[in-house]
């Protein structure tokens, strides 16, 4: 089969992409409201972008329903900062949970039933049963085609801060993947236990 995206319903596209670009990493950001109200939610559009300065992305789709603005969203454009904990194994349930939308008065830590704790250079909490966590500081906004059904807003953060828990350090700077059990986004209600690693040495061209 042989696709051109403008033929197809963005509803079509967003299937195939979901379902062929996996696992996905999920970003669990957690930000802080105007009122004070502790916000979560998962967003397995996420990513690194680069190491120096140490930045991440995360992409808010627009909610086609009634296109308003997401608290995540809202929130990060209100203060300027918000943190990326990491999904292990342990949190799935709970990171699913997150996902319900709730009325933006309402904290999806006590929903879940999940500890806020305090971040070091942010107001916004960190879940404290997440093993990693990057503090991080609005860098910039790109909307794409975000005004729109299936468009979205790319959300760029400057790390400001990281929190590592020792047991899934090795060193100073390596990670244990192994037991940080990651978790990675699939299809509809389909997520990924990472639990088989293999490594492949980069080729070296003489």
């Amino acid at each position: 089969m042989e696709l051109d995206p403008k033929t197809i319903p963005y509803q079509s596209m967003y299937k195939i992409m979901i379902g062929s670009i996996v696992p996905r990493p999920i970003g669990w950001i957690s930000t802080r409201s105007a009122a004070g109200v502790f916000n979560l939610a998962p967003y397995s559009f996420f990513n690194a972008v680069c190491s120096n300065p140490p930045t991440v992305l995360f992409c808010v789709t627009s909610r086609a329903s009634d296109m308003s603005v997401k608290d995540t969203l809202r929130n990060v454009l209100d203060s300027g900062e918000f943190v990326v904990n990491i999904v292990s194994y342990p949190q799935a349930a709970q990171m699913n949970q997150t996902s319900a939308e709730l009325p933006a008065d309402r904290s999806e830590f006590d929903f879940a039933g999940l500890t806020p704790a305090p971040s070091l250079t942010v107001q916004a909490p960190r879940v404290a049963e997440s093993l990693i966590h990057y503090e991080c500081e609005l860098d910039r906004t790109v909307p794409i085609n975000a005004d729109a059904p299936g468009g979205a807003t790319v959300v760029f953060g400057r790390v400001r801060h990281v929190h590592i828990d020792d047991s899934v350090l090795i060193g100073t700077d390596k990670i244990d993947a192994a037991k940080l059990q990651p978790v990675g986004r699939m299809a509809g209600a389909g997520y990924a236990k990472i639990e088989t690693f293999f490594d492949l040495p980069r080729p070296v061209v003489e």
